[in-house]
């Protein structure tokens, strides 16, 4: 009776100190091989097998360990995918917790205001840690696979910063940029003037792309589509430089000449009167905006000051005094002669 006495608390004893080493190594930093270590967590990674990665990522630790401590902790079925990142002080426990939560590494990407399309692939396929899987697609092939397929790219994502998990593809953000534009454009559209002379949501965002492209300052914008409804309702070519620009593609090598103004393309609207056929850049919230609920003005031409803003004129008169006034030095007025 008195061995097995003995035997008992030697196993009690035993088991104290398992439990407290246990507890003291869950709480104690881990050791890393770098400052930081970074694992990504694809969909249905087991248990072990992340454990496995951490340790290869640089965690010295027993991955057995690492493993045991996830399941016999109840919550290794509750591990999210995602990308994560740990730094010194990091412990057993507060990792295990990191991935449950989903308390993900994220790398960020920056659409800017007034981009094309070709801007926008060539930000993506530079973001840091994002796949490129659309990388070989054309510009008709990446929109039928966002869902739309016949639809130009051009203008069809809202500018914004996007956040995503390191690994992410850059699909995911392209479809989250698209129906962020398509939710805009449609929210915007709801809010237009009565008397606007625009037909449709995209009519809106062919015209707030090139509002985007003519603004120099905020408070010119509302005044900028006010020419251009103007224009639009008594039938005079828009004559903006940057459609354009636009047309000519690659082909524009950052001067704009007469015989470019000159050559007929569906986005010339010095030969052609109403909106070109798609839009020239990516709009954003400010400029939607204007295009639908431009500023009340009788103004038919604007010209730059060369310090951002413009100048607005009623009369072709006017508008001439003012080229001559502000674009001494030979520059394009942003708006043309209004020949």
């Amino acid at each position: 009776m008195k061995a097995l006495r003995t035997l008992l608390i030697f196993l009690l004893l035993f088991v104290a100190a398992a439990v407290g080493a246990t507890a003291w190594w869950l709480n104690r930093p881990l050791a890393l091989a770098a400052d930081s270590v970074e694992v990504s967590v694809e969909p249905g990674t087991a248990p072990r097998d992340i454990a496995q990665a951490w340790v290869q990522a640089g965690v010295r630790a027993p991955a057995f360990a690492l493993y045991q401590w996830f399941r016999w902790s109840g919550q290794s079925r509750k591990i999210r995918a995602g990308s994560y990142e740990i730094g010194p002080g990091t412990t057993p426990t507060t990792l295990l917790n990191k991935m449950v939560r989903g308390d993900e590494t994220l790398s960020t990407v920056r659409l800017i205001e007034g981009w094309t399309f070709r801007q926008f692939r060539a930000e993506l396929a530079k973001a840091d840690a994002l796949k490129p899987t659309t990388a070989a697609l054309s510009d008709e092939e990446l929109m039928a696979a966002l869902g739309a397929p016949g639809v130009s790219p051009e203008g069809r994502f809202h500018p914004d910063t996007y956040a995503y998990s390191k690994g992410s593809s850059d699909i995911a953000v392209l479809k989250r940029a698209y129906h962020a534009m398509q939710k805009r454009i449609d929210a915007v559209w709801l809010e237009r003037a009565a008397d606007t002379p625009l037909r449709n949501a995209d009519d809106a965002l062919v015209l707030a792309s090139i509002v985007e492209k003519e603004t120099g300052v905020p408070a010119d914008r509302g005044r900028v589509a006010g020419v251009f409804v103007n224009r639009l309702r008594i039938g005079m070519p828009l004559q903006t430089d940057p459609t354009v620009i636009y047309g000519l593609g690659a082909a524009f090598d950052g001067n704009l000449r007469k015989r470019d103004l000159l050559a007929d393309t569906p986005y010339n609207t010095y030969t052609r009167n109403g909106l070109p056929p798609t839009p020239i850049a990516m709009p954003g919230n400010a400029a939607l905006l204007a295009a639908v609920r431009p500023d009340t003005t009788k103004a038919l031409y604007f010209v730059a000051r060369g310090d951002g803003s413009s100048e607005f004129s009623e009369t072709l008169a006017d508008h001439n005094r003012a080229v001559t006034l502000y674009q001494r030095g030979g520059q394009r007025s942003k708006q043309g002669k209004g020949e």
